[in-house]
């Protein structure tokens, strides 16, 4: 099957045209997951004239099999845990907490990182608009959702290019309206949707968080042009 995106730029775009009802909302700020989030979110952002965020989560990997998550965690504190990977695998108490430790510190380092000076932006009454590149089967995003429900924002969006429809419908337990241009019914990656899926590099997550603030007040969205 052929690639629908040239690249998550493009990707962006299109997911922007989807994403009307919030053009020039006052309100409306949306919030990137890295990396690959970020040029997605960066031209969601543009179009619709609103402020640009990370927002970041990080999977708690089982020790010795990291890439098997035993629970993720958020900004502000959220902290998952998939009991039934923990009793069937017996982890300790001891061994999450310390894999929630590395963790948090990451997420302080990756937030530090990636906004340099700025504050992250302030949610409470806001309609926040969680973007990422694609979602498998969610679970990030839900954890996502779940961790910016508790800064009390008007809304909770999700909004991403590409996803299966199982994933999107399961999504909307956890936000006010779930936004997925594409729901191709045979869905095997987010990567196979993009013709350049090249990982996103800190450095470029740090200049599209500083262009867009520096471009914010430079004129109208892009759809309303």
């Amino acid at each position: 099957m052929n690639a629908r995106f040239r690249d998550r730029r493009e990707a962006g775009r299109f997911l922007a045209a989807h994403l009307e009802a919030y053009l020039g909302r006052a309100d409306a700020v949306v919030l990137a997951l890295p990396r690959g989030g970020v040029p997605v979110g960066y031209e969601v952002a543009q179009a619709l004239g609103a402020p640009l965020d990370v927002f970041l989560v990080r999977k708690l990997g089982v020790p010795g099999h990291e890439e098997l998550a035993m629970g993720a965690i958020a900004e502000g504190g959220l902290r998952v845990i998939n009991h039934q990977i923990v009793r069937g695998l017996k982890i300790p108490e001891s061994a999450i907490e310390e894999v929630t430790r590395r963790e948090q510190e990451e997420l302080a380092r990756r937030g530090e990182l990636y906004r340099g000076d700025r504050p992250p932006l302030q949610l409470h009454g806001k309609v926040a608009i969680l973007v990422d590149d694609g979602l498998a089967t969610g679970a990030s995003m839900r954890v996502a959702a779940r961790a910016v429900r508790r800064h009390e924002p008007q809304e909770v969006v999700v909004a991403v290019p590409v996803a299966p429809p199982e994933t999107c419908e399961n999504l909307r337990i956890e936000a006010d309206d779930v936004v997925c241009a594409i729901t191709p019914p045979l869905f095997s990656s987010v990567g196979s949707w993009y013709e350049d899926f090249t990982q996103t590099s800190d450095e470029e997550v740090r200049e599209l968080l500083e262009q867009s603030a520096s471009e914010l007040a430079s004129g109208p969205s892009r759809l309303e042009e």
